[in-house]
C-alpha cells in the first residue's frame, strides 16, 4: 500500500539493509509515516533468494551499481569491482549471507575516539535486537533469541570443513563454536542469515510486515539526485523516478542509507563537502564539510587455490547429475550445496605472535573459480583459502566527478598503501599455507596451484598479492562519525550531519574505522541505534 500523501515525517535514501530496518523501527511509533526511496528495482528474482544464487547476481550489473575503483597505486595500477547492491533489500539482497558482529574492541575504539555511545556495551543490545540465533552456538548476555532475523549455523557438515578447523588446532589455534560471542579468535564455521535453505534479511523480515500498517511508502527505481535545504535545514529529496525529476518532503529527517559510495555522492551532489572540491568539479557549495568521501576503506584479500584429491567438492556438486541430486536434496529441505553461501570455514588470529588480538582472518571454501573472480567454478575439484586483514590502515576517498547524478564517482580506496596492511597480509598468507600443510588438510591436497611453488618469498607473495588480490566489497568509513574537533568528522555521535539539522547519515559510511569482519550485522546494529536517536521523543506502539 501506498501512502498518497508526497509530504511525510521521514525520508529515507537507500532501501538496503540499514534503510529497511531503519523503516520498520520507526514505522512502530504510533501515526509516523515514512517515503523509502530505492534506486533498484523490487527482488522478485528467485536466484536472490536462493543462496547460492548470489554467484548468479553478485558479479553481474542488473542488481548491482557497476562502480569500480580508481587505479591503485599499491596493486600495479588494477581498477577492481566495488560492487554495491542495487536492489530493494540492498547488498543484503545479493551477498554471501556471512553474519560476523567484530570484535568488541573495535566499538570500544569507536568510543574512545570522541564517540559516547558506540562502546561494546552501547550497542550489543542493538546486535542482539535484529538477531534471532538458530542452533547450537553461545547463548546467555551475547546472543539475541527474539529478533526478526534468524542467524544460523551451516546445515550441511562438510568433511573438508571439519578438516581444516582440526588442521588450524593442529598448530595452537583453538576451536571456537561461536565468533560472536565472548572471543572471536580461533578456528571455525560461519554463521548465516539463511532459513530452512532460504535468504533471509531486513527487508523480508522486518520491513515487509512493517508495511501492511500503511505508513510506509517504498518507492523502487527512484533515484535520489539531492537532499533539499532551507538554510541549514534538510526538508527533503529531488530524485528521479520513470524519466520524471519528483520532490518528496520531510516533516522531521532525512536520513541517507544508501551506502558507501552513494551516501557521500548525494552529499556532494547535494552541495554538502568539501568547498574546494565542489567548486572544481562545478557544484555550488550550500555547507562546508571537508570530510565528505574521506576515511574511504575496505578490506582486502588474496586468495590461494588448491586443487584437491580423493574429496568431494562444490565443483563437483553442481555439475550434471549431482547437481540434479542437489536440487532434490533442496527442494524436500536436505541439506545441500544451494542453501549456503560458499564460504564456509573461518579462522580469525594474528598474524604475528606479538599482537593482543586477532588483526587477521583466513577463510576457507571447498570451491575454486576459473579465472579468478567470475562466478564460474574450475572443472577439477579444488579449495579457495582467502586472507585479509581485518582492520587496514589503509584508506582513501569517494568523491564525485561532475555534478551529473549519473555519472558514477571516484573511488579509491589506497589498497594496501599503508606497510602494516601489507605485512599482516603476508603474515595471514604464511599462517595460511601453515594450515593447509598440516596432515589432515595435506592428505586433501594435490597441489597449490595459485600462487603455486613459484611464490616462496616474501617479495614473491606480496607480488602475487598486488597482481591477484581484490576487495571484498566491505567498504566503510565515507561519512565518518566523530566530535565537531574532528575536521574529517560528517557525522556527530547521535548521527546527525554536523553543522545541519534534520538530516542524518545511517549506514556503514559512519563507521569511524572498520569492523573485524564482514559489514552486514554492524551495519545493521548502526541502522538500529539510528531509530532510536531519530524517533527520539516519540512513543512506541503498546505491545
Amino acid at each position: 500500500m501506498q501512502v498518497a500523501a508526497d509530504e511525510f515525517d521521514y525520508v529515507i535514501v537507500g532501501g538496503g539493509a540499514a534503510g529497511c530496518v531503519l523503516a520498520a523501527r520507526l514505522a512502530e511509533r504510533p501515526g509516523v509515516t515514512i517515503c523509502l526511496l530505492e534506486a533498484g528495482p523490487g527482488d522478485r528474482d528467485p536466484w536472490l533468494h536462493i543462496p547460492a544464487g548470489f554467484i548468479k547476481v553478485v558479479f553481474g550489473s542488473r542488481y548491482t551499481w557497476g562502480f569500480q575503483t580508481e587505479p591503485g597505486p599499491h596493486i600495479d595500477g588494477r581498477r577492481l569491482s566495488a560492487i554495491q547492491g542495487r536492489v530493494l533489500g540492498g547488498s543484503a539482497s545479493i551477498n554471501g549471507m556471512i553474519y560476523v558482529r567484530g570484535q568488541a574492541q573495535d566499538f570500544d575504539d569507536w568510543a574512545a575516539a570522541g564517540n559516547p555511545g558506540w562502546s561494546h556495551a552501547d550497542v550489543l543490545p542493538y546486535f542482539r535486537k535484529t538477531e534471532r540465533r538458530v542452533g547450537a552456538g553461545e547463548q546467555g548476555q551475547y546472543r539475541g533469541h527474539l529478533g526478526a532475523i534468524p542467524v544460523t549455523d551451516l546445515q550441511w557438515r562438510e568433511e573438508t570443513v571439519d578438516g581444516f578447523v582440526a588442521a588450524a588446532g593442529d598448530i595452537g589455534i583453538p576451536e571456537n563454536p561461536d565468533y560472536n560471542g565472548a572471543r572471536q579468535d580461533g578456528a571455525g564455521r560461519y554463521q548465516y542469515t539463511i532459513d530452512q535453505g532460504w535468504r533471509q534479511n531486513a527487508l523480508k523480515r522486518l520491513l515487509r510486515p512493517a508495511l501492511r500498517g500503511g505508513r510506509v511508502d517504498v518507492r523502487t527505481r527512484a533515484v535520489a539526485r539531492r537532499v533539499l535545504l532551507d538554510g541549514q535545514r534538510a526538508t527533503g529529496v529531488e530524485y528521479e523516478r520513470g524519466g520524471e525529476v519528483r520532490q518528496v518532503r520531510a516533516r522531521r529527517e532525512v536520513i541517507l542509507t544508501a551506502g558507501v559510495i552513494n551516501t557521500p555522492k548525494l552529499l556532494q551532489l547535494s552541495g554538502i563537502g568539501d568547498p574546494a572540491h565542489l567548486a572544481g568539479v562545478g557544484v555550488e557549495v550550500r555547507h562546508a564539510l571537508p570530510g565528505v568521501g574521506l576515511n574511504l576503506r575496505d578490506h582486502y584479500a588474496a586468495r590461494m587455490v588448491y586443487r584437491s584429491r580423493g574429496v568431494t567438492t562444490i565443483n563437483e556438486l553442481t555439475r550434471g547429475p549431482r547437481l540434479v541430486g542437489q536440487i532434490a536434496r533442496w527442494l524436500v529441505g536436505r541439506p545441500n550445496v544451494l542453501s549456503f553461501g560458499l564460504v564456509l570455514g573461518n579462522v580469525f588470529w594474528k598474524s604475528r605472535p606479538d599482537l593482543d588480538r586477532p588483526d587477521i582472518v583466513i577463510t576457507f571454501t571447498p570451491a575454486s573459480f576459473a579465472e579468478g573472480l567470475t562466478g564460474k567454478l574450475d572443472t577439477f575439484p579444488g579449495f579457495t583459502v582467502g586472507v585479509w586483514q581485518l582492520r587496514p590502515d589503509s584508506h582513501g576517498f569517494v568523491r564525485i566527478a561532475s555534478p551529473d547524478p549519473q555519472a558514477p564517482p571516484a573511488i579509491q580506496p589506497n589498497y594496501l598503501a599503508e606497510d602494516r596492511d601489507r605485512q599482516a597480509l603476508l603474515g595471514g598468507m604464511r599462517l595460511a599455507r601453515s594450515i593447509m600443510a598440516q596432515p589432515r588438510m595435506a592428505a586433501m591436497v594435490e597441489r597449490e596451484t595459485m600462487p603455486g611453488d613459484r611464490a616462496a618469498s616474501d617479495a614473491d607473495l606480496l607480488a602475487y598479492a598486488r597482481a591477484g588480490g581484490h576487495g571484498t566489497y566491505h567498504l566503510v568509513g565515507s561519512a565518518r562519525m566523530g566530535p565537531a574537533s574532528d575536521p574529517t568528522a560528517v557525522v556527530d555521535p547521535t548521527l546527525a550531519v554536523h553543522g545541519l539539522s534534520g538530516l542524518r547519515v545511517a549506514d556503514a559510511s559512519i563507521m569511524p574505522s572498520m569492523v573485524s569482519g564482514n559489514t552486514m550485522a554492524a551495519t545493521m546494529m548502526i541502522a538500529e541505534k539510528a531509530a532510536d536517536l531519530a524517533g527520539a521523543g516519540i512513543p512506541r506502539n503498546s505491545l
